[in-house]
């Protein structure tokens, strides 16, 4: 997810609330959370590319690379080498599950602390690991962190932000994702040159950001929201008040128990997800997440470093290209952050699709001619490709990252929010580590092919947004069935076989 999450966005009436210094302090503790998740991501790649790291748990794989003759494309290929990137999102996929209901029964705070204890155990295993037994371990531990912060924290920012601030809130996080991506990279970079336990640092560098997460989180307060699910009303108001600033908070309170009230009606909403009118949002969330990760952008992420080594680049060299590519991932998410309204949302989809299929096929082209198997690029040469890996990490940060969670979380109805959002988060984790786990072994059996693989999957995601994601811009989130479905060339069918409950 080099993309991150965008919790729930939504239309609400202009009830009183103030933006508190206390709602402030609230966010930026919660959206530590996405810090987290982002420093795993980005620390990954720039490890496995650490001599140190391989000598101790991948001694195979380090020979292969200090090979005079190396194999360009295989040096790195190696099921457990892969193992330890994917494992992570393989534990958060199956602990989403345990922190839906985490969050459901005893709320959203309880479940963000449980994920910084979670992340706090396994930085501590991982970074001290003496084999591949506790590392694996300590991956598998961070992911159960991710997996439940998350799960709780774009909840959290949703419930207790004012609803005029719900929409920058949300991209909040998710730049907070990018920013942890930037500062893995930065860590690698130093980190690298400390021998022999440089990796032990950068691994445990995810340590500072959930302790301050688990400690901050005993400032902040339950929201309202999961409150007044859990029957806690009186308390739930007495909340309200104090994260909206003001007194009169009635009408927003009736609304929240209005809701939480149609909400326990619906028994089993997965079942009414599988029904015709679910399915346009349902088949988009989903396919949305599926063509993420199959835009190579977390390949690219993931093993920025070592990709950058393939072409020619030294470790050093590599790892601060790694840093360049984290940075405009950053700027380029707060480009997206303007364009996103102004533009709109196809739109974006569609400018980026040619922007990165244009980027994949050229460094296709540069590496399948003048890289082979052994050697390196020329200066100039491998220039380009970081370049044009640079170009093509701005096309996905401001279109296919934020877009891919921002068009679920308001495209499913109210009484299948969740739970369709759930599963869209859950796909996105599975390709995920689908990707973290094969993408090495792709590399040396496709080598250059590679890029023209992934070049295709942005064909066909380009069409599929050109003629079946519809535009969602200024509508409102209740009027999405009628404004958007119903007239919709091709979704407007399920439409006529609705059976309303």
């Amino acid at each position: 997810m080099a993309g991150g999450f965008v919790a729930f966005s939504g239309d609400s009436p202009a009830f009183q609330a103030k933006m508190t210094v206390y709602v402030f302090i609230c966010v930026v503790i919660a959206a530590v959370g996405g810090l987290i998740f982002g420093y795993d991501i980005g620390i990954s790649g720039g490890v496995t590319a650490m001599d140190d790291f391989l000598i101790k748990f991948f001694p195979a794989v380090y020979e292969r690379k200090k090979q005079a003759h190396e194999d360009n494309y295989c040096k790195y290929d190696n099921q457990f080498l892969q193992l330890f990137t994917s494992s992570l999102y393989l534990a958060a996929l199956v602990a989403s599950f345990f922190a839906s209901a985490t969050c459901s029964k005893l709320g959203r705070k309880p479940t963000m602390q449980l994920a910084s204890i979670f992340f706090l155990i396994g930085v501590g295993l991982a970074s001290g690991a003496a084999n591949m037994y506790m590392l694996i371990m300590g991956r598998i531990l961070l992911g159960f962190g991710v997996g439940f912060g998350n799960q709780a924290v774009p909840l959290f920012l949703s419930e207790i932000a004012p609803a005029r601030l719900r929409g920058g809130l949300n991209i909040v996080f998710q730049l907070m994702v990018t920013i942890g991506i930037l500062i893995a990279s930065v860590v690698n970079y130093f980190t690298s040159s400390i021998h022999p336990y440089g990796w032990r640092l950068a691994l445990g560098g995810a340590g500072i950001p959930a302790l301050i997460l688990l400690f901050g989180s005993l400032l902040i307060c339950e929201t309202p929201t999961s409150l007044i699910e859990r029957n806690k009303t009186e308390e739930g108001k007495a909340t309200l008040k104090k994260i909206r600033g003001v007194e009169d908070v009635d009408e927003e309170y009736q609304s929240l128990v209005q809701a939480c009230e149609f909400a326990r009606q619906v028994k089993d909403p997965y079942r009414r997800l599988m029904k015709p009118e679910s399915r346009p949002p349902l088949v988009i969330g989903l396919l949305l997440q599926l063509f993420q990760q199959f835009t190579g952008i977390n390949a690219i992420m993931f093993y920025a470093p070592v990709l950058f080594q393939t072409v020619g680049f030294g470790n050093n060299a590599a790892l601060l290209s790694a840093v360049i590519t984290g940075s405009v991932n950053v700027l380029s998410t707060l480009v997206g952050i303007f364009l996103v309204d102004r533009t709109g949302r196809r739109f974006l989809l569609l400018q980026a699709a040619v922007q990165m299929l244009s980027c994949q096929l050229v460094i296709g082209i540069i590496l399948a001619k003048d890289l082979g198997v052994k050697g390196t690029l020329g200066k100039t040469e491998a220039m380009i490709v970081v370049i044009l890996v640079c170009v093509y990490v701005m096309g996905f940060a401001w279109s296919w990252g934020p877009l891919g969670w921002l068009i679920p979380s308001e495209t499913f109805p109210l009484e299948t929010r969740t739970e369709g959002y759930a599963l869209a988060v859950s796909c996105n984790m599975f390709f995920t580590f689908v990707i973290a786990q094969a993408f090495l072994s792709m590399l040396c059996a496709m080598k250059s092919g590679i890029f023209f693989f992934f070049s295709a999957w942005i064909v066909v995601m380009g069409l599929f947004a050109l003629f079946f994601v519809p535009e969602t811009k200024g509508v409102s989130i209740d009027d999405i069935k009628d404004s958007v479905w119903k007239r919709h060339w091709y979704w407007k069918r399920f439409m006529r076989q609705e059976h309303d409950v």
